[in-house]
C-alpha cells in the first residue's frame, strides 16, 4: 500500500500512508476507536477502496478476511458456509481435487467447529446468535488455505479456553497475519509486528506488545523533547519578527522563513486520555446476597444450590465456557431473571451499574450529549460537579462529536458511549458483562485504572486473561454439572495451580455439550477448590488481616509526630511545606488502610458465621 488516504465526510482515518505485508509477518493493528483499524483491514481485504494511493498485491495472492460483524446468507447450513464455500473458491471448477479437498476439509471442520462448540455441521446459520456466527465466520477464514489472513477481533465471543486454543493455532499458521485485537496477552504471545494508528498517520514497531509499550514510549518522550526545542526558537524567531524585522537582506529573508517553517510545523499530536474520576454512592454493609439459587432451562441446568455473598470492596470474576450459565447468573443477582429456587436479597443501599454484553438499543438519530443527559445532567465527583458535556469531553467526545448523532459512530465509540451512560449512574455494585469486546486498548486502561479506586463492589464476566488478571481478586468458576465454586487469586493463578490447562489443550465434555480446556474439570473432589459455599482467607489476607491492624497504629502515629514537628517548625516555610506534604501522603495511606480494614473485617465475620 503506497501513499493510501482514507476520509469519512470530514474524518480522515489515513493520510498518505504507506503499508506492507511481508511473509510470515504477524501483525497487531492497534489505536483508539474510531481511528481506522477496521478500515485499514477492509482496504486489504479489498472490500473498500481508498481515495487516493496505490495497492499492489502479490500474483496468486489469496487473502483470508474475517470481519468484526459476519454477513452471509441465512438460508446456508455450517457445512456449506465453512467447507462448499471454501472448496468453491479454491477449486472453482468440479475435479477430483476438490473432492479431495472437501473430504479434508469436512474432518477439519469438524474438529474446530466441535471444540468452538458446535455439536451439528448441518445447523442453518439462521438459526444461529450473533456470536455463534463469528465463530462460524471464524472457522470458516481458518479453513481458507490463505496467505494472508485478517482478522478483525478475532476473540471476541470465545471463552478463555478458546481464546488460548486460537493463539496457539496461530502460533503455528505458515501464512502472514494481520489483526485487530484488544487482548494484550494475544498481541504479546502472537505477533512479531505492532502498528498503531494515530491521527491518520501509521506507526510501526517490529516487536510484540510488551516492546511496543516500550519503544513508543522513546518515541513520545523523543517527540516531545523536539517539539519543546522547537517551541523556543519559535519563541525566540516570533521576538524577533515582534521587534518589526524588514525583509530587505539575504539573511533577513532567510530569518523569516526559518520563522514560517517553525510557525508551520506540525505539532505532535497525542490521542486524549479517557479520564474516569470515580463516581459512586454510599454502600451500606447488606450488598448482594444469593442463598441456594437454581436456573434450569429445559433439562439443562445452568447451576443449582448456589449460595454467595459479595464483600464490600469486592472484586470477583467469573469463568466458564460459552453456554454455562455466567450471563444468566449475572441477570439472576440483578433481580432481570427470577431464579428458579433460593433467593436473591440485595442491599437497601446497593446501586447497581450493568454493563451488558449487548449495548442497549440506542436510536441512531439522537446526538451523543442527549443520549448522556438522558441519565444526569450534573453529576458529583471528588473534584466537584461535572457536566454531561465535560464527561463527554473526558470520554474523547469532545466538540462538535458531542452534537454527531450517534448512527455516525464505529461500533467502539458506541461501546465507550455507553460505559459512560453505566458510570454516570453513579454504582456503586458495578457489574461488567464482557466489557472488553470492541473497546479499544487505551480505554480498557484508564477503566482498569478507575476500578483501582473504584469504592464499591466490581463483578465482571470477561475472557479477557489480561483484563482478569488486572482487576480481579476473587473467581467464581462454572463446572459441567451446575456447580459453581469459589477461587481466590487471579486467573493466571488459577491456571498454575492446574497447568495441564495452561496450553490451551481442550477436551470434548459430552455432559454439557461443549468443548472446555482440559484442566477445568471443575470437580471439586479432583481439585479441591474451594466451594463457593464456603468462604475463607486466601495466604496473603490472611498476613495482611494478621497485620493490619498495628499498621493503621503505626500510621496514625507517624501523623500525630508529623503535627508535632509542624507546631515546632512553624516558621520556617519550607520545612513546613514539606511536612504538609508528608502528613497528606500519610493521611492518603491511612485511608486506604482503614478501607482495607473494613473489607478484611467483613470477610472475616463472613467466614466465622459459617463455623
Amino acid at each position: 500500500m503506497k501513499d493510501i488516504s482514507k476520509a469519512y465526510t470530514d474524518k480522515v482515518l489515513l493520510d498518505h500512508v504507506d503499508f506492507g505485508i511481508d511473509t510470515g509477518a504477524r501483525i497487531g493493528i492497534i489505536g483508539i476507536n474510531g481511528t481506522g483499524k477496521s478500515t485499514l483491514l477492509r482496504l486489504i481485504a479489498g472490500k473498500e477502496e481508498p481515495g487516493s494511493g496505490n495497492i499492489v498485491m502479490g500474483n496468486h495472492v489469496v487473502i483470508g478476511y474475517l470481519p468484526q460483524n459476519p454477513d452471509f446468507s441465512q438460508d446456508m447450513t455450517l457445512y456449506e458456509y465453512v467447507v462448499t464455500e471454501n472448496v468453491r473458491r479454491i477449486h472453482p471448477k468440479d475435479s477430483a481435487s476438490a473432492k479431495e479437498l472437501e473430504y479434508e476439509l469436512e474432518g477439519e471442520a469438524k474438529k474446530i467447529l466441535n471444540l468452538l462448540g458446535f455439536a451439528d455441521i448441518q445447523e442453518k446459520i439462521s438459526h444461529l446468535s450473533g456470536g455463534q456466527r463469528k465463530k462460524a465466520a471464524l472457522c470458516s477464514v481458518l479453513l481458507s488455505r490463505s496467505d494472508i489472513l485478517l482478522m478483525d477481533e478475532p476473540t471476541n465471543h470465545l471463552d478463555n479456553a478458546m481464546s488460548e486454543w486460537l493463539q496457539q493455532y496461530l502460533a503455528s499458521y505458515r501464512g502472514a497475519l494481520v489483526m485487530v485485537t484488544h487482548d494484550r496477552y494475544f498481541l504479546d504471545l502472537v505477533c512479531n509486528r505492532i502498528v498503531e494508528i494515530d491521527h491518520g498517520k501509521l506507526y510501526t514497531y517490529d516487536t510484540n506488545y510488551e516492546g511496543y509499550l516500550e519503544l513508543k514510549s522513546e518515541r513520545v518522550a523523543s517527540a516531545v523533547s523536539t517539539q519543546d526545542k522547537h517551541a523556543n526558537i519559535l519563541r525566540k524567531e516570533l521576538a524577533w519578527m515582534q521587534r518589526g524585522a524588514r525583509a530587505r537582506s539575504t539573511k533577513q529573508k532567510a530569518h523569516i522563513q526559518r520563522y514560517e517553517a517553525l510557525r508551520d510545523e506540525e505539532k505532535l499530536q497525542f490521542d486524549a486520555d479517557v479520564e474516569i474520576s470515580a463516581l459512586s454512592s454510599r454502600l451500606g454493609k447488606k450488598t448482594i446476597e444469593l442463598s441456594h439459587v437454581s436456573k434450569k432451562y429445559g433439562e439443562r441446568t445452568l447451576f443449582d444450590d448456589f449460595s454467595f455473598i459479595f464483600l464490600r470492596n469486592d472484586r470477583v470474576g467469573i469463568l466458564g465456557p460459552n453456554g454455562c450459565g455466567k450471563t444468566t447468573l449475572i441477570k439472576v443477582m440483578t433481580g432481570i431473571i427470577p431464579p428458579d429456587n433460593g433467593t436473591v436479597t440485595i442491599g437497601d443501599t446497593v446501586k447497581i451499574g450493568y454493563y451488558a454484553q449487548e449495548s442497549e438499543c440506542m436510536d441512531m438519530q439522537e446526538r451523543v450529549i442527549d443520549y448522556v443527559r438522558d441519565t444526569a445532567e450534573y453529576i458529583q465527583t471528588d473534584d466537584g460537579y461535572v457536566t454531561a458535556s465535560q464527561m463527554c469531553e473526558k470520554f474523547l467526545f469532545a466538540g462538535s462529536m458531542q452534537y454527531a448523532e450517534i448512527g455516525r459512530l464505529s461500533g467502539g465509540e458506541r461501546r465507550r458511549l455507553y460505559l459512560l451512560k453505566v458510570l454516570m449512574g453513579a454504582p456503586n455494585v458495578l457489574i461488567l458483562d464482557e466489557p472488553t469486546n470492541d473497546l479499544d486498548i487505551q480505554t480498557l486502561c484508564i477503566l482498569e485504572d478507575y476500578l483501582d479506586s473504584f469504592p464499591g463492589i466490581v463483578i465482571t464476566v470477561s475472557h479477557d486473561r489480561y483484563f482478569l488478571d488486572r482487576v480481579v481478586r476473587r473467581m467464581l468458576t462454572f463446572d459441567s454439572r451446575g456447580g459453581i465454586h469459589l477461587y481466590n487469586g487471579s486467573y493466571t493463578e488459577f491456571f498454575m495451580e492446574h497447568e495441564e490447562g495452561v496450553d490451551g489443550s481442550l477436551s470434548w465434555d459430552e455432559s454439557s455439550g461443549r468443548a472446555t480446556a482440559a484442566s477445568p474439570d471443575l470437580s471439586p473432589e479432583k481439585k479441591n477448590y474451594s466451594s463457593a459455599h464456603k468462604l475463607k482467607f486466601s495466604y496473603k489476607e490472611q498476613k495482611e488481616y494478621e497485620t493490619i491492624e498495628q499498621d493503621i497504629e503505626n500510621c496514625e502515629q507517624k501523623i500525630a509526630q508529623t503535627d508535632t514537628d509542624m507546631t515546632g517548625a512553624a516558621t520556617d516555610f519550607v520545612r513546613l511545606g514539606q511536612l504538609a506534604e508528608e502528613k497528606a501522603q500519610l493521611e492518603g495511606q491511612l485511608e486506604q488502610l482503614m478501607d482495607r480494614y473494613v473489607y478484611l473485617e467483613d470477610l472475616a465475620e463472613k467466614i466465622r458465621s459459617q463455623e
